[in-house]
């Protein structure tokens, strides 16, 4: 990457100012010793839910609610967010980052468990937008449930889909880059959806279904 491109990239993802909760939600989460979507990342991730006048959306991985708040913002203001997490502390955290921002508790439904183990239980079709972004060794099977829950001209968005810079690397070849590469050559080739990968935070795969 060119020093110029590098420089672009870092004005976009500086782009949209973040207020006290977002900053508040990202320290939690370094406390937490999870990952947060970066700035750019979420900022896409607000627009794109306003774009599709989402009401219905599922988050896999909560976090400590930094993505939740960028959905949350962009959404209908009677949208409800599905958002999954295994543990129990992210979730309290994120609940406490949604408090703070004023957001109705009742717009987020928050389910403590696997997510293969919820999404099944997720109604076909319902859905304006999945985000994934927890458990890269799964996204293969999260990918297929979103595609099932998203109903027509809904998005899927696939965060870390440039895993740190490695998916365009050919010599990367370990699990994680592998399979994250692999998704997305599948998303690309999969006539059900139009998709694009954008370079926003640490990658963002986006697609639309037909």
């Amino acid at each position: 990457m060119s020093a110029d491109t590098s420089q672009s990239w870092a004005y976009a993802e500086d782009f949209i100012d973040e207020d006290d909760v977002l900053l508040r939600a990202r320290e939690r989460a370094a406390q937490l010793g999870c990952s947060s979507i970066l700035p750019g990342a979420g900022a896409a991730l607000s627009v794109l839910a306003a774009a599709v006048a989402a009401r219905s959306v599922v988050e896999i991985g909560t976090g400590t609610g930094v993505a939740s708040l960028y959905l949350l913002r962009g959404m209908q203001p009677d949208g409800v967010l599905t958002t999954i997490d295994i543990e129990m502390e992210h979730q309290r955290a994120a609940k406490e980052a949604l408090v703070e921002a004023g957001i109705r508790l009742t717009r987020a439904r928050a389910i403590s468990g696997r997510a293969l183990d919820v999404l099944p239980r997720l109604t076909d079709g319902a859905y304006d937008l999945v985000l994934i972004g927890a458990d890269t060794e799964s996204y293969p099977a999260y990918v297929e449930q979103a595609l099932r829950l998203l109903r027509p001209g809904g998005v899927l968005v696939v965060d870390d889909a440039l895993w740190h810079g490695q998916v365009a690397d050919p010599a990367r070849r370990d699990a994680m880059t592998t399979t994250v590469r692999d998704v997305g050559r599948h998303l690309r080739d999969d006539d059900r959806v139009v998709t694009a990968l954008l370079t926003s935070g640490t990658g963002l795969l986006v697609a639309v279904r037909r």
